[in-house]
């Protein structure tokens, strides 16, 4: 930043030095030129050859000749020098002459200067008004009509709060008659990509009034009191509209709980904190106005701006069912030829945990995938593809570097997942296990389907760890405990991380007690010894249990690893005759 500065301060600087230098070098050459001594000078004078004199106070004056040549010579400056001139009847000129191959290189250099001198004036005043310009919001409301609450499939319940919501802004008069307040602002929490920002652009498409889209971090400024002064500036514009919809995605960048510290960025946030507190508060009933806020973290934000009369409804935007999921998915495929054979449906069924975003994702990986072959239809095929593609990355195309110890270390570390899914998790649909490397780095992968749930059960979630472990237990059932590879790192980081959240939140050990320890950790009470204690007595007796299972079963884990070595991806059809 500093070098381009620089930059633009020299380059007008030399312009102008060397137009200067070039002008008076121009000048100095032109004179030069035409050059006469004086004594010659007299001597056309007496001859009758000199048709003009041009008297300056410079060192020289210039000369015309009656054949229109022009010459210079010295300036005598003596006091009978114009009468003697006169008196040979030579027109005399007071002031001297200027030509125009003179006029240009004068009236350049004058134009050079000029502008440089604009050029800098104009940068100083952009500078000293940037600092006032920051505090404006650069935002215009969209209006995207199309978008409308029958574009948003699954979150019935939080649609149906949202759509409440129109009538207050379209008819406030309605609601002030029976001194009913409209809500002023509306916080859609949960997870990423399950369609709050459309939620928001449906409620100013439904309503028909205009949509300010803004971004929490917008207002993040080193600058003390820009960040406030951005929030000022997008209500007054808002306001100028009389009815309108504000959105601001990711709130908490400036809504977190404030923690009283008078550092320069926790003040600056703070501010634009209390602006946002204050203009909300400032709002009529019967305007018209309605802030709606996204955000991930709920349980993050200043509880200031969580009370009645700021954010007065907090609606949770989830994860589809699904049934949720299979509408999402009709609502993505409308506009593209699918084939016969594409159960979306099953799809659904399939696509366990994921989010609309993640959903609009996966029909489009399967679209790429038919046009890259030319294909007339989107089918299942494809869907499974790029599901696989979703989920843990393309195939790798070339695979001749992995060598065969390599891969038949692979197929029974996947069939050890596959087989413990399906002998102590049957409600679980283990839908393809695979030993191709992906481009997420992964050597293979086991797709595990789990059914919906609202809840999840002790028995649950350590079947879950106990999955996780069938990787590594098949590894060291089949090529001995000093043989183990490093395979099994993403599975132990997922046990761990599930046995963490049974003891720290759920309560679910009796030795740990009915207690959040992540509120003891923020008292500075912590018991991270008996924790880990807890988990590592626990695994180790899961691990145990594990093993054990496939020893009785290694028929079993043999048949699954070598059909994975002869196809390398094998299918939940095929996983259930070997388990049968």
């Amino acid at each position: 930043m500093n070098k381009i500065k620089k930059f633009n301060f020299i380059l007008p600087t030399l312009v102008i030095i060397l137009t200067i230098a070039s002008f008076f070098g121009y000048k100095a050459s032109k004179n030069m030129d035409n050059m006469i001594p004086y004594k010659t000078f007299i001597s056309e004078v007496q001859n009758g050859n000199v048709s003009d004199v041009y008297l300056s106070d410079s060192e020289r004056i210039k000369v015309i000749l009656k054949n229109k040549k022009e010459l210079f010579t010295e300036n005598p400056r003596t006091l009978n020098f114009k009468e003697y001139l006169l008196l040979k009847g030579i027109k005399v000129h007071e002031g001297g002459a200027v030509s125009p191959y003179e006029a240009v290189p004068t009236a350049i250099l004058l134009t050079v200067i000029v502008a440089t001198l604009i050029y800098f004036i104009s940068r100083k005043t952009s500078s000293n008004s940037g600092a006032f310009k920051l505090s404006t919001m650069d935002v215009s409301p969209e209006k995207d009509w199309e978008i409308s609450f029958d574009s948003i499939a699954g979150n019935l319940e939080a649609k149906e709060s949202v759509r409440e919501l129109v009538d207050f802004i379209k008819n406030p008069e309605k609601f002030t008659k029976y001194n009913a307040r409209m809500p002023r602002g509306v916080i859609l929490y949960g997870p990423p990509g399950t369609g709050k920002t459309l939620m928001a652009k449906a409620l100013a498409g439904e309503a028909n009034v205009p949509f300010y889209a803004v971004n929490g971090s917008d207002f993040v400024q080193i600058y003390v009191g820009v960040g406030a002064g951005r929030i000022r500036d997008l209500f007054k514009k808002a306001r100028e509209k009389g009815k309108a919809v504000i959105f601001i995605d990711e709130i908490d960048a400036i809504g977190k709980k404030r923690d009283g510290r008078a550092d320069g960025g926790s003040d600056e946030r703070d501010q634009t904190l209390n602006a946002l507190l204050a203009e909300m508060s400032g709002f009529k009933e019967s305007q018209g106005i309605i802030v709606i806020a996204a955000t991930n973290r709920l349980d993050v934000l200043d509880e200031a701006l969580l009370r009645p009369g700021r954010f007065d409804r907090h609606i949770e935007v989830g994860l589809p069912d699904v049934n949720a999921r299979h509408e999402i998915l009709k609502l993505h495929c409308k506009s593209k030829p699918i084939a016969d054979d594409v159960d979306l449906y099953k799809i659904a069924q399939m696509t366990v945990y994921f989010s609309g975003a993640k959903l609009e994702n996966l029909v489009n990986e399967a679209a790429i995938l038919a046009a890259r072959e030319n294909s007339q239809f989107i089918n299942m095929n494809h869907f499974d593809l790029s599901y696989g593609i979703v989920l843990a990355g393309a195939e790798k195309k070339d695979r001749s570097f992995i060598k065969e110890n390599d891969k038949k270390i692979t197929a029974y570390h996947e069939a050890g997942h596959a087989l413990i899914s399906k002998l102590i998790s049957p409600e679980n649909h283990v839908r393809k296990v695979t030993i191709i490397p992906s481009t997420k780095g992964a050597g293979g992968y086991t797709l595990n389907i789990p059914p919906d749930r609202i809840y999840h059960t002790k028995t649950q979630l350590l079947n879950n760890i106990k999955v996780a472990l069938g990787g590594r237990a098949a590894e060291e059932l089949v090529f001995g405990k000093d043989n183990i590879t490093t395979g099994a790192s993403g599975d132990i980081e997922n046990a761990t991380n599930t046995l963490l959240a049974m003891i720290k939140y759920y309560g679910m050990f009796d030795s740990t007690g009915l207690l959040n320890y992540n509120i003891l950790d923020k008292e500075g009470i912590s018991n991270n010894a008996a924790i880990v204690e807890v988990c590592n007595k626990t695994i180790t007796e899961l691990y145990k249990e594990v093993f054990n299972i496939l020893v009785e079963n290694k028929t079993k884990l043999d048949s699954l690893a070598n059909m994975l070595l002869e196809e390398e991806t094998i299918y939940d059809e095929q996983i259930e005759k070997i388990i049968a």
